[in-house]
């Protein structure tokens, strides 16, 4: 990390001596950043190389989720290089093991249009309903007039879930696999009969046909992250799955997202995370994900005009005009009220992607293109599209089944006319051809092989990578045809990776700091929604970022007050067992501790030390430690306690946590809505704290 943010990460730690107690204790042990910042580049000065135990546990942090027990004995026994090779091979390693754990997440099996059939979007299924007779008219018409007045009353809030989309633990605490009758939050005397009969039609109709919530979908996808970056034996995978995900960002809360980003994370990023770029590069250029997300999937050429003989259907079928996916024509209810005028949809090019090709997936901001080149690469794109991207289809019968929320180029709605893009010239009527003409050019330009080496200089090497060393990453990127897997040898072999200025000087995400704490204690998780709400609270909510730039990878982003403090709170709830659905058992390793003298407690220090840190921890640090735990044995109700994360602000976005998770990631207590059933005024005992206080230390904060 750079000195400046040391010398800022100081200053956090005195802005948290105005808190509370357990915040000043904790503000003291944070400290320790800066001075054992230092103390580490002064060794590293004067050794001029990492050690042979610096440079396993080097890897293990930068090109793993940091070590389990015992990790760090077998990668010495192979050799680091070895490791290293074996981690570029991925197909070559055994991971059986982690995809059957895998197995209960039924939505990562399924394609886009599985999933829109079976977690269908709740307005889809009203209208299904009432086509099939399941929701009697009187009921339709309260739901009507319901959502008008809503509507009107509020007509800014977009945060209000739908009513079929509203779930309720079992008496077990288990999630049901169909909405419950009458939401937790209201008593039947707050419930009109119509609503409570409505939503009971809504729940059976869940039931018989088998279908589930469509948060289901998120929900899943995020457990199945953090399962594999815990138990995969093809770390560096999940790494560069990580690394892309954010590279090519797709923001899941944004309408049919929701549904493509399993698509996306399976048949997309993971299949290219080592293979050409130009290949990865199409894979998400034709990804429902993407397209949605950047609305290119609404791009057409403002001349495009439909088959007369096809413009009856043209207004109705999602086959043919994705804009029509977004209702469902349905006759007027008698006596409801006056549905409101729809808006015209507004036919052209959108730019949206084009611009974030260039800027944020090639070749960067200053990569020498111009708004003259975001145009014509748009108009090679116009057609790109999705058929029925929101599902509507399924309830209409006007596309075969499963294939809605596929990609499909519509040669209709394409710009077939001639293009000039960074000086290549596109020739007319190329159809198709013209966006993936775009994408070899941007995939072989000298500015996306320096782009695409920063940044993954700065994810695996440093900060602010030093243009020789961003230089001879790109002419391996070049030289390799824009291999990334002959890419990454070119940083994991570059004398600026291995050397001890760089050892555990990068501020890990905090997603790289749960799933190493787990792994670091040899914990089991099944990737919960009760995790992944700290990784939320620390500031890393996956798939939840809005900017297409994905999460920033730099010091500066995570290192502040609030993140700081909450690390050290996620550090003491994950050794207290506080965290539902994540356990770790601290015994085997302090089995023969007695605690009760200074030396005792400096022997479980050391302990967790050899254990978390394969005993790299700073004398200072050490010294701060023990200082922090006589104090809590003095005052024990000063002592830190973990504090349980408050509801984000966005939790719709947020997937509404557990409350639509199925049974083995929803565990909560029944009939009692966002709370986790653990015990938490169980006080924290001075082994969890020692653990905690090593996991919430410089070094380990540090890969």
């Amino acid at each position: 990390m750079k000195s400046s943010n040391v010398r800022r990460s100081g200053s956090f730690s005195k802005a948290l001596r105005g808190t509370s107690a357990s915040a000043l204790a904790l503000a003291l042990f944070v400290g320790t950043l800066p001075a054992v910042g230092a103390q580490t580049r002064a060794r590293a000065t004067a050794a001029q190389k990492m050690s042979e135990d610096q440079r396993v546990a080097h890897v293990l942090n930068r090109l793993a989720f940091g070590a389990r027990p015992g990790d760090a004995e077998r990668v010495r026994r192979m050799g680091a290089d070895k490791w290293i090779e074996q981690q570029l091979h991925p197909e070559t390693i055994d991971d059986s093991a982690t995809e059957a754990r895998l197995a209960p997440l039924e939505a990562l099996k399924l394609s886009n249009g599985e999933l829109l059939a079976k977690y269908p979007q709740p307005n889809f299924l009203i209208r299904a309903m009432q086509r099939e007779g399941k929701l009697p008219t009187d009921l339709a018409q309260a739901a009507a007039a319901r959502k008008v007045g809503d509507a009107a009353a509020k007509p800014n809030d977009t945060t209000k879930q739908p009513d079929a989309t509203m779930s309720a633990p079992n008496a077990a605490g288990a999630m049901p696999n169909q909405p419950s009758a009458i939401p937790s939050a209201l008593t039947p005397a707050q419930i009109d009969p119509n609503r409570a009969e409505y939503r009971q039609a809504v729940a059976d109709y869940y039931r018989e046909h088998g279908l589930q919530l469509p948060q289901r979908v998120t929900g899943e996808l995020q457990a199945s992250r953090i399962i594999r970056a815990v138990y995969s034996e093809r770390q560096l995978q999940e790494v560069m799955v990580d690394f892309w995900t954010n590279h090519f960002n797709v923001y899941a809360p944004k309408g049919a997202d929701r549904w493509f980003l399993v698509s996306y994370d399976r048949d997309v990023i993971r299949p290219h995370a080592f293979g050409k770029f130009e290949d990865l590069l199409v894979a998400t250029a034709e990804s429902p994900a993407m397209l949605f997300y950047l609305d290119n999937f609404q791009s057409v050429s403002p001349n495009a005009q439909p088959n007369r003989r096809f413009a009856g259907q043209f207004n109705r079928n999602p086959l043919l005009n994705n804009a029509a996916a977004r209702r469902d024509r349905m006759p007027q209810q008698p006596g409801a009220p006056p549905a409101p005028p729809q808006q015209r949809q507004r036919r052209g090019i959108n730019e949206n992607y084009a611009r974030e090709l260039m800027e944020l997936h090639t070749l960067g901001v200053d990569g020498g293109y111009t708004q003259k080149d975001v145009q014509e690469v748009a108009r090679c794109f116009t057609g790109w599209t999705i058929m029925d991207p929101r599902g509507a289809a399924n309830y209409a019968g006007f596309v075969e089944e499963g294939k809605s929320g596929t990609f499909y180029f519509n040669p209709r709605l394409h710009d077939d006319g001639e293009k000039i893009v960074l000086g290549h010239k596109i020739p007319a009527g190329g159809g198709m051809k013209d966006g993936l003409m775009v994408l070899d050019i941007l995939a072989h330009h000298p500015s996306t092989a320096k782009f695409v080496a920063t940044k993954l200089a700065r994810k695996f090497v440093m900060d602010s990578p030093t243009p020789e060393l961003v230089s001879r990453i790109a002419a391996a990127y070049t030289k390799s045809d824009g291999d990334i897997r002959e890419t990454l040898r070119a940083v994991f072999t570059s004398p600026e990776f291995n050397s001890p200025e760089n050892y555990r000087a990068k501020i890990k995400t905090p997603f790289e700091l749960a799933v190493s704490a787990v792994r670091a204690l040899g914990g089991d998780t099944n990737g919960a929604p009760a995790i992944h709400q700290w990784i939320a609270q620390m500031g890393e909510p996956l798939y939840q970022y809005q900017a297409p730039t994905g999460y920033p990878d730099t010091a500066e982003h995570w290192v502040n007050t609030g993140a700081l403090l909450s690390r050290i709170n996620f550090a003491l709830a994950l050794v207290s067992n506080r965290i539902p659905g994540t356990r770790v058992d601290l015994s085997r390793f302090t089995a023969d501790a007695k605690q009760g003298t200074a030396a005792d407690k400096s022997r479980v220090v050391d302990e967790f030390a050899s254990v978390i840190l394969q005993g790299d921890i700073s004398p200072k640090t050490k010294a701060t430690l023990l200082k922090q735990l006589d104090e809590a044995a003095a005052n024990p109700a000063a002592a830190p306690q973990p504090t349980m994360p408050a509801p984000p602000a966005n939790a719709a976005a947020l997937n509404a946590s557990a409350d639509a998770m199925n049974a083995p990631l929803g565990q909560r207590r029944a009939g009692q809505r966002g709370q986790l059933a653990v015990n938490n005024n169980a006080p924290v005992t001075e082994v969890a704290r020692i653990a905690a206080l090593i996991l919430g230390s410089p070094e380990f904060q540090r890969q």
